[in-house]
């Protein structure tokens, strides 16, 4: 047995695929000193019985492209190693079979046309030409991805593994990781049973053993083993270039396998497994089947596929599976521990997701950041819930039970609630409140007018939803008279120290050095110029700060600010959010309501857009912000949590005659959106410059004061850009727009919509998107051309605008 040496650049932990593919990717970057340690032997945690299944769409581009990269790399691999790997590209085919699935299909095919996949529609009888196998008197459609396909999961990380080594990269086998080493903070070597190697970087690809090894130095990593079952037949005259299958309605995927067929499926009572821990010595071993959870796929399966009725079973296969709570899985470096790294928790297609994740975390590593916004699979998208097993464990199931479902538009989890909320929550649930969940915070989406009958419930359809009319009651009042919003889930942060200013100055892109009283909006960026966190900054005294972020963006923001305090500097971050509750009253009649309960002046010329103020409201003292989310004139009061009921009962008193009106999320969106304003993780992110988001105008100009991503966005401004974030109306208010459906410019693609929704007050829809253009895009060439929108298939005229859709008194509309 060879032995281990003493340093490395880089230890990767874990002889999976997604382990494997990573050290190859170091290596291919020139790390050629890194060190992967696999406990027992290369695939024999879960990659040796997965599926196999190789497909690329998600509702994320850049996860679609990074699916894109694993079937590129799969394609070639073969011969840069020598050693096959079972990949075919044989196509995937998704089946419907009804109106609502095929609505869902339709969009899908939309998406995958924006993110540059050619998706193809097909007919029940084209679809059954493809896949003679089945049966397809229940199909109303189909959709075929000519490039998806199918590898033999063992022999591709075999594949990588060698590729790793010739690559220059070290594998050791039988080699448990028993502890780190680490000293300030920071990793300082990798502890074996065979011993030490010195090293700062430490990659995490422990499949299911993840959570638990990564908790013992204080890292969290949500995810859950799960029981998954598949059966595999004998050999009975199935063609090899059959593509692969996946019937959601009917919960079940299928893939050819040496003449037979292997099928497995996503039941709605799932099991989790070793919910005290994984047993030692687990390795290739696989789980006694459960024939009677297996059997509901069976019989579902059996009316599409009659054959497997009379086909020899040559196995039925159950082995657990990593899944998160949110159906997506984890990479990137952890919040927690400078230079730990984890990729894991791949819900069942850790072999489609293998190439392209390796390939991130080994750019992560060597770079210091991603090849691209990677949002939806970070690490830094988790929070408090999380810590917490038993609501990991609850959220986890229903995910998985969802695998195959409907993916609705706006749909809600409902398991593990309430888990966090807010003091007003039984209040606004008295009063018609339908909550949504974020991060384990209840909030408000709508509420329901219990009087006239409605009931607050969601009823999800691509159609318009049954909250549509009830969202239309708090946007006019938004826009006509005043609302109040529960937004206490606000994520918030005091920055304090004597050199806060100094701090905040190289991390805001916006001037941060206003006097004390001054509110800022503000990107921070990165050394391309991307938009990694948008929010906002208020300064309470020449020492402190306070920053107000989203829900969701809790963990990332934090963590992104308290990495980039430069060295030496005495300024101190501290997470306030559980102190704080936020209660946001915006529309005309807003400042009316708030002086009859106020003793300050609250006159614009005493409190001015864009300030920060203390004031008292029914005695409470709290901290007041005059910024607004919807267009609209409004307040932000953020005051201690035990004083928000008296104060929002004063308000709801106060502002009965002026019609003051509660309001939730979704009231929320639909005025952001006729404002243009943008959202991060969605319009906005790493990948979009402020001068590309059009929000040039909160980025500080000239000065001696450097702020990162400061050289970009100079010469953006000089050489203009290649993308630029337009709004656009289609011309019938019936179409309905999610996000994702493709522009064209004069018939030709230029882009795809990032949001999508409904203005109540010019009573269209509305979408916000990036129009691209490799020789440039200005305002001109934005708002010059014929645009169309294509919705589910079908091309519909819009129009594009770069201004709000109303005007900032919000009573009459820009055209």
């Amino acid at each position: 047995m060879k032995e281990l040496p003493g340093s490395a650049r880089a230890v990767v932990i874990g002889g999976g695929i997604v382990g494997c593919s990573t050290a190859y990717h170091l290596a291919k970057l020139g790390w050629t000193d890194t060190v992967l340690l696999e406990r027992h032997k290369l695939t024999s945690g879960t990659t040796f019985h997965a599926a196999g299944l190789v497909g690329q769409l998600r509702t994320s581009a850049n996860i679609t492209q990074l699916l894109g990269y694993s079937v590129e790399l799969y394609r070639s691999l073969e011969a840069e190693t020598g050693l096959a790997t079972g990949w075919k590209m044989n196509g995937g085919l998704r089946l419907a079979c009804n109106e609502e699935r095929w609505a869902e299909v339709r969009r899908q095919a939309t998406t995958a046309r924006s993110f540059g996949l050619e998706m193809q529609l097909l007919t029940p009888k084209e679809a059954q030409a493809l896949w003679p196998l089945m049966t397809v008197d229940d199909l109303v459609g189909a959709a075929f991805l000519p490039t998806d396909g199918q590898a033999n999961p063992t022999d591709i990380t075999q594949a990588l593994a060698r590729g790793a080594t010739m690559a220059g990269a070290s594998i050791f086998e039988d080699t448990e990781v028993t502890d780190l080493e680490i000293d300030g903070g920071r990793i300082r070597a990798v502890v074996t049973a065979r011993g030490r190697i010195e090293c700062e970087r430490v990659v995490v690809c422990a499949g299911q053993w993840t959570r638990a090894f990564a908790a013992r130095f204080g890292v969290n990593v949500p995810l859950v083993p799960m029981e998954h079952q598949y059966l595999v037949t004998e050999a009975f005259g199935v063609p090899s270039n059959l593509p692969t299958l996946r019937d959601p309605d009917r919960l079940t995927y299928y893939k050819e396998e040496v003449g037979g067929l292997v099928m497995g499926g996503y039941e709605p009572n799932p099991a989790p497994w070793a919910v005290n821990g994984i047993p030692e010595g687990f390795h290739f071993s696989l789980l006694n089947p459960d024939i009677e959870r297996f059997e509901q796929i069976m019989e579902l399966a059996l009316g599409r596929v009659p054959a497997l009725e009379t086909a020899g079973v040559k196995q039925l296969l159950n082995g657990p599976e990593s899944f998160t709570p949110d159906g997506n899985f984890i990479l990137g470096e952890a919040p927690a521990l400078r230079n730990f790294f984890v990729g894991a928790g791949f819900n069942a297609f850790g072999i489609a997701s293998g190439g392209g994740a390796g390939m991130a975390l080994a750019q992560w590593v060597v770079k210091g950041e991603p090849p691209f916004d990677l949002w939806p699979v970070d690490i830094r998208r988790f929070g408090r819930p999380h810590f917490d097993g038993d609501w990991i464990r609850r959220r986890t199931v229903e995910a998985y039970g969802k695998h195959y479902t409907m993916a609705w538009p706006s749909e809600e989890h409902s398991s593990a609630r309430p888990f966090r909320t807010s003091p007003l929550y039984e209040r606004l649930k008295a009063q018609g409140a339908c909550f949504g969940e974020k991060l384990g915070w209840e909030r408000p989406n709508w509420f329901a007018d219990l009087k006239a009958g409605e009931e607050p419930r969601d009823v999800y359809t691509y159609g318009r939803p049954n909250w549509f009319s009830a969202v239309a009651r708090e946007h006019r009042a938004v826009r006509e008279a005043a609302a109040i919003f529960d937004q206490t889930s606000f994520a918030k942060f005091s920055l304090r120290g004597r050199d806060a200013e100094r701090a905040l100055s190289w991390i805001a892109s916006n001037d941060a050095a206003k006097a004390p009283g001054s509110v800022a909006y503000t990107q921070m960026l990165n050394d391309h110029g991307g938009i990694e966190c948008d929010l906002t900054v208020a300064r309470l005294a020449e020492d402190e700060y306070y920053i107000v972020t989203g829900t969701g963006f809790a963990t990332h923001d934090f963590d992104w600010i308290a990495r980039n305090i430069p060295a030496g500097l005495d300024a101190r971050l501290e997470d306030v959010t559980e102190a704080l509750s936020a209660l946001v009253l915006t529309g005309p009649a807003s400042r009316a309501v708030l002086q009859k309960v106020c003793d300050d002046d609250l006159s614009n010329a005493a409190f001015p857009f864009s300030t920060v103020r203390s004031i008292t409201v029914v005695g409470r003292t709290m901290c007041a912000i005059r910024v607004s989310y919807t267009g609209e004139l409004g307040f932000e009061l953020h005051l201690p949590v035990a004083d928000a009921p008296a104060v929002y009962d004063a308000l709801m008193a106060a502002g009965r005659r002026d019609g003051l009106a509660n309001a939730g999320y979704r009231a929320l969106e639909t005025c952001r959106l006729e404002k243009g304003y943008r959202y991060w993780g969605v319009d906005v992110g790493p990948d979009h410059t402020p001068i590309e988001a059009g929000l040039g105008f909160a980025v500080r100009r000239g000065g001696a004061a450097d702020f990162r991503g400061r050289a970009v966005i100079e010469r953006q401004r000089r050489e203009g850009v290649r993308k630029m974030l337009v709004c656009f109306v289609p011309e019938d208010p019936a179409v309905i727009l999610l996000g994702r459906e493709t522009i064209y410019r004069n018939g030709e693609r230029a882009g795809w919509l990032t949001s999508g929704g409904f203005g109540h007050t010019i009573g269209r829809p509305i979408g916000l998107g990036y129009v691209r253009n490799p020789d440039g895009v200005d305002r001109a060439y934005a708002l010059s051309g014929r645009y169309e929108l294509d919705v589910g298939g079908e091309r519909v005229a819009c129009t594009p605008h770069l201004e709000p859709l109303h005007d900032p008194e919000g009573k009459r509309l820009r055209s």
